[in-house]
């Protein structure tokens, strides 16, 4: 059986540690948990990883985050991988700094990147893994606040959490999404 990981972020130096790239951060501590490397492919970094008995694709679009949906739509397809084995790891405002919220469906809620997925898709039926950046901004800075850095007393709390988000996704893949949901939805 086989899945498909997408780690919503952009690409670029500049927003490397960013809140809005914590769909990155996700897969690439997997990967260094996990011993598996991003290489350059089409429209995203990608990666293989067998995680008991199950082939899990993994990608990082490079097309940016408000047009992931073209790279998600290319793999999905490229592996034959059907939308229901799909799982969009992103970042989310509404959750508190680390908190994690695993859902079989839902709207975009203001993401674009989730926006441009759903457009390209023509549904909102796959799952979501959101990971909490909290909204720690002031009126207007919305925006800064999410392209902004994680600041250093956060970056020291991040590796737990990311494993923790890592953990729910190979979750999703080997348990079903109704068991991630009870495990990790508390």
């Amino acid at each position: 059986m086989k899945f498909l990981i997408a780690g919503l972020g952009n690409i670029g130096p500049e927003y490397v540690l960013t809140r809005h790239n914590a769909g990155f951060m996700v897969l690439d501590r997997m990967a260094a948990q996990y011993d598996f490397s991003f290489t350059m492919n089409r429209l995203a970094y990608t990666a293989e990883h067998r995680h008991k008995g199950k082939i899990i694709h993994l990608i990082k679009p490079t097309t940016y985050m408000n047009l992931s949906g073209k790279a998600i739509n290319y793999y999905l397809k490229q592996h034959s991988i059907p939308v229901e084995n799909l799982l969009v790891v992103t970042d989310d405002k509404d959750l508190p700094l680390g908190k994690i919220r695993v859902k079989p469906k839902g709207s975009p809620g203001g993401h674009n990147g989730l926006k441009n997925i759903d457009e390209v898709l023509g549904t909102q039926e796959y799952v979501r893994l959101r990971f909490g950046i909290g909204n720690n901004f002031s009126k207007g800075r919305q925006v800064d606040f999410v392209l902004g850095q994680f600041p250093e007393d956060e970056l020291v709390q991040l590796p737990e959490f990311l494993d923790k988000a890592g953990d729910a996704a190979l979750s999703f893949c080997t348990s079903g999404i109704q068991a991630t949901m009870n495990f990790f939805n508390q």
